[in-house]
């Protein structure tokens, strides 16, 4: 049987911040923050369509959930998605699939997201604190990074604090508003 990979997923600034300073209800992604997705809605921005039918299950964190849902309104694709928590809920369905919250740390998160997944691949969903428990904890096969050309000065920074790790580059591809970086991870 195929396994799939477990791919770290997200949009990063020029500065290597996930997520601009000072989030709240009213700037889910910090302020300035959004920049780092409209690349997504830009015209003929439809570059990560075939990554997401690969996609079989999302892990995510807990505040990306918080602030995401009521955007979202659903699963953030329409797989299985386990959310890195400290409390632990019941399952929470949804039209497309269900959230399931994993109060037992990264490998327990990526270990049910890949039995869930079959034989595609796990999206983390690239949100600082939980991408890096991710890390830390060598699951991730894949980076995946859409590196946006804005500086926000602060904020999340998505690649602090990690051990010293070799990449091996896999693709570049760049657009007017975002370039898109592909890395294996060397293990």
């Amino acid at each position: 049987m195929t396994v799939g990979k477990v791919v770290l997923n997200g949009s990063v600034s020029l500065d290597g911040y996930s997520a601009g300073p000072n989030p709240s209800d009213d700037h889910p992604m910090g302020e300035g923050g959004e920049r780092l997705h409209e690349w997504m809605f830009a015209e003929g921005s439809d570059r990560d369509a075939e990554f997401a039918a690969t996609v079989g299950a999302v892990v995510l964190g807990r505040r990306t959930f918080d602030l995401g849902l009521r955007f979202w309104q659903d699963t953030p694709f329409p797989v299985p998605s386990f959310v890195l928590t400290h409390e632990g809920r019941p399952p929470l369905a949804m039209k497309s699939a269900s959230f399931t919250f994993v109060t037992d740390g990264p490998k327990s998160a990526v270990g049910q997201a890949r039995e869930a997944a079959g034989d595609k691949d796990v999206l983390v969903m690239a949100a600082a604190e939980s991408a890096q428990h991710v890390l830390r904890a060598g699951l991730v096969d894949e980076i995946r990074l859409q590196l946006v050309p804005v500086f926000l000065g602060g904020g999340a920074r998505l690649l602090d604090g990690l051990k010293p790790t070799e990449l091996e580059r896999i693709a570049v591809a760049e657009a007017d508003d975002v370039v898109h970086l592909r890395f294996r991870v060397l293990k």
